[in-house]
């Protein structure tokens, strides 16, 4: 077994898509396909179920892929720790961001620590906050940030920034032209984020804290995955979300979309980083940017 083909499956049980894998990684569709073949002819097994045109990952896939991504999080590891020996600051850094703090507050940051050491290679991946949790604890990130509540005592969490929360409504909207309360809430209509999403874990903190309410006191007609989407949805209807006021203030200021008149909520942005994983010089370097 070698390093090129658990790289080659991890990808693969990713995507579940040879042609989508060989993509990604810069391959051929037969030599992906070819890797997996091996893999699998050596130790007479099957790690995939082909249904029809379809991958799926069978039970033994299953149970091989966190071992799969400990090996490569370890050999990720043991380079870094050459590379760190050697006196340069140079290799990848991997970030795994929640989708307020990738679009709204990380970018600018991730621009200067690329001007400052341009031999250091980023890689950003994008997803809630349960899935930037995954991808830290599994080792496929050196760092994360998100702006959610994370309880993992495999973690270090470490505030970095923070920012506004509120409610939106389009202009006009009935609920503009008064001060929030709580029986407004529970009569209006909603658009939220996804389970899982660091928006939505501050809404529950806020509607809590602020009005005495849960969730299930909401009439919710939309559950859409991302900030960009609610706001749409948002825009056009009777709808009223919650989101971020980095998130908000560009449709704000070209008034699509309009601040509810209630307290303005604050939350924080953490970093996450791995308590048993050694933390390299580039993430050293990018935590002193930040």
């Amino acid at each position: 077994m070698t390093l090129e083909q658990l790289r080659i499956f991890v990808t693969v049980a990713k995507t579940l898509n040879m042609r989508v894998a060989a993509e990604r990684l810069c391959l051929t569709q037969p030599a992906v396909s070819a890797a997996v073949a091996a893999l699998e002819a050596k130790y007479g097994i099957k790690l995939f179920d082909r249904i029809g045109r379809s991958l799926e990952l069978n039970e033994m896939g299953r149970a091989f892929l966190p071992d799969a991504h400990r090996v490569l999080a370890t050999m990720s590891n043991a380079i870094q720790t050459i590379e760190d020996i050697s006196g340069l600051v140079r290799g990848k850094l991997r970030v795994v961001a929640s989708q307020t703090v990738a679009s709204y507050w990380l970018p600018q940051r991730l621009a200067r620590f690329a001007s400052h050491y341009p031999d250091i290679e980023l890689e950003l991946r994008l997803g809630n906050t349960a899935q930037a949790t995954t991808v830290v604890l599994t080792g496929e990130a050196d760092l994360g940030f998100v702006e959610g509540y994370v309880d993992e005592a495999s973690l270090v969490r470490e505030k970095v920034g923070s920012d506004g929360f509120g409610f939106y409504s389009a202009p006009g909207h009935s609920l503009t032209i008064h001060s929030l309360s709580r029986v407004a809430l529970m009569e209006a209509q909603w658009v939220l984020r996804e389970e899982g999403s660091g928006t939505r874990n501050h809404l529950e903190t806020c509607l809590r804290t602020g009005f005495d309410l849960d969730l299930s006191d909401l009439t919710v007609r939309l559950v859409l995955p991302s900030n960009d989407a609610v706001m749409e949805a948002v825009s056009e209807s009777e709808l009223i979300t919650a989101v971020s006021h980095l998130a908000a203030a560009p449709r704000v200021r070209a008034g699509i979309i309009q601040a509810l008149d209630s307290t303005s909520f604050k939350r924080d942005f953490y970093m996450l980083r791995h308590r048993s994983r050694r933390m390299g010089r580039a993430a050293e370097a990018f935590l002193h940017f930040i």
